[in-house]
């Protein structure tokens, strides 16, 4: 696994496998790019799988003033211009895959497919008790003084869909702990009022909508709301997985998104 960041301050932290078409992971808002290194080897077989840190996760830099999408994917596509890449396929996890749809509507001719994995169209499409549920869950208690170590197993259990799986409940609670207090806050804070229908409108190129069958926060039914405005895009549904998809059911999710891949690729 090859290791480099990427830019000036805020560095962007990537790590990659394989060579060919160039494919890049990104994770949700509670992770880093070592979510995906159970799929990183198997896109690697045919493929360049790249994952990184979004600015202010993991081994990339901390950045000054609010979380704003645009920063996202200026910073995306520095990672491009790094692997010397004109296009890439782009495989979006939550957050990751509203910075995937961003990217796409600033740089459309840069973007061989999407994959929009348990990823919502906004805040604004759910109810107002469930936006002010979300933000008092995670972003009130951390404004109290609540660290990420005490906050992620009860986060934890509400991303899983076995709750009785407890070596994968394990790896989400470690990934969330591991998420800094301040650049969760600046995340949470920047997204919620994000509306990612605009982004979907103009989307021509070959997309992978994927969920998980019991993810309670981007269910099924969501999956499809998104791909009914994606012209000839495809919905997959990972059974026993719930919202970190590629965690809970690796196997199945590297099955499909290959078999997605390679297919754009043909």
């Amino acid at each position: 696994m090859a290791f480099d960041h990427v830019g000036a301050r805020p560095r962007i932290a990537i790590e990659w496998q394989g060579s060919g078409p160039l494919v890049v992971f990104l994770h949700g808002i509670g992770g880093n790019r070592t979510n995906w290194r159970g799929n990183l080897p198997a896109v690697a077989e045919k493929f360049t799988a790249l994952g990184w840190d979004a600015r202010g996760y993991g081994e990339s830099d901390d950045y000054d003033g609010p979380f704003r999408f645009a920063d996202a994917v200026a910073d995306l596509a520095a990672v491009l211009d790094r692997m010397d890449a004109a296009t890439a396929h782009l495989v979006g996890l939550s957050l990751g895959g509203r910075i995937a749809a961003h990217f796409h509507a600033a740089h459309p001719a840069r973007v061989a497919s999407l994959t929009l994995c348990d990823t919502h169209l906004g805040f604004g499409h759910y109810p107002e008790k469930v936006r002010k549920r979300f933000v008092q869950s995670r972003r009130d208690p951390l404004l109290a003084g609540a660290t990420m170590d005490e906050l992620a197993p009860a986060i934890a259990r509400t991303l899983i869909g076995d709750p009785t799986d407890a070596e994968t409940l394990g790896l989400l609670t470690a990934s969330m702990g591991a998420v800094r207090r301040e650049s969760y806050i600046k995340t949470v804070t920047g997204s919620v009022e994000d509306d990612m229908t605009p982004k979907l409108d103009n989307v021509r190129v070959p997309a992978l909508v994927l969920t998980g069958q019991h993810d309670r926060i981007t269910p099924p039914s969501m999956a499809r709301e998104i791909a009914a405005r994606i012209p000839g895009s495809t919905v997959a549904v990972l059974d026993g997985a719930g919202h970190l998809s590629n965690v809970e059911r690796p196997d199945a999710f590297n099955r499909t998104i290959m078999a997605f891949l390679e297919a754009v690729e043909r």
